[in-house]
């Protein structure tokens, strides 16, 4: 793992905190990337970006802080629990990491309702969608969630040699009663049970984010903070 090449980027604008600069290190295009790699470089707080393998390497800042969720050990608390009540009907089709115009439909309608500039995804093309969430060498899987026969959720999920990991979960904003975002997450849990995995990673968590920071909801959250995976609870950061 010590001889993997790591490209660092110039910097950007960081996309959670304003006034904030980012900087990213991509594992280098000349590794072969696979699953069995991957699974270790996720465990040391990389994710993916379709085929890209990156990890924040912001020099002056540590808020994006790894996470992975023991799924052994949660359970719902009260408001999770309504939300798996909700979705008691709610269907649920597991498919091959594969374009789907109706997907794509959804992302492009999701993202136009969630963002602040209604339209500004209008350009998105299915190769920029399928080559965001999709991979060459991953074990990835589109998960459709159907109420009512309608679809209203897709999540991405990879598999990786210990657990499951949360790739991007979107959905049509006329179902957002039935928090499928929540729902989708409680899925990749229980899923990961029944698969006899340890862990569902979940990305960055960001506490001053408020899209990022959802992930301490789920809990006993662990994560990656100097070096070593570490329990992280409404309590283990507070305000100064």
């Amino acid at each position: 793992m010590s001889s993997i090449p790591i490209w660092l980027d110039s910097g950007h604008a960081c996309g959670y905190l304003d006034d904030r600069l980012a900087r990213s290190g991509f594992v280098h295009p000349s590794v072969e990337m696979d699953t069995p790699l991957y699974s270790q470089l996720i465990a040391q707080g990389f994710r993916r970006s379709g085929d890209h393998v990156y990890k924040p390497y912001c020099e002056t800042c540590q808020a994006c802080v790894p996470t992975r969720l023991p799924v052994m050990a949660f359970q719902p608390d009260r408001k999770q629990k309504r939300c798996i009540k909700r979705n008691a009907q709610t269907r649920v089709v597991v498919k091959n990491a594969e374009f789907d115009a109706r997907h794509f439909r959804l992302y492009q309608r999701y993202l136009n309702a969630r963002h602040d500039k209604p339209g500004e995804n209008a350009e998105t093309t299915p190769d920029d969608y399928i080559n965001f969430l999709g991979s060459s060498w991953c074990d990835t899987l589109f998960v459709e969630f159907l109420i009512g026969g309608q679809l209203a959720a897709v999540a991405v999920v990879d598999v990786v040699s210990d657990g499951l990991s949360a790739v991007y979960t979107f959905f049509d904003p006329d179902f957002a009663g039935y928090s499928p975002g929540v729902y989708a997450v409680l899925w990749q849990i229980e899923t990961a049970k029944q698969m006899g995995l340890t862990y569902l990673y979940l990305g960055y968590w960001i506490k001053d984010c408020r899209k990022m920071r959802y992930k301490i909801d789920y809990q006993p959250l662990t994560g990656l903070m100097d070096g070593q995976w570490q329990a992280i609870s409404n309590h283990t950061f507070t305000e100064e």
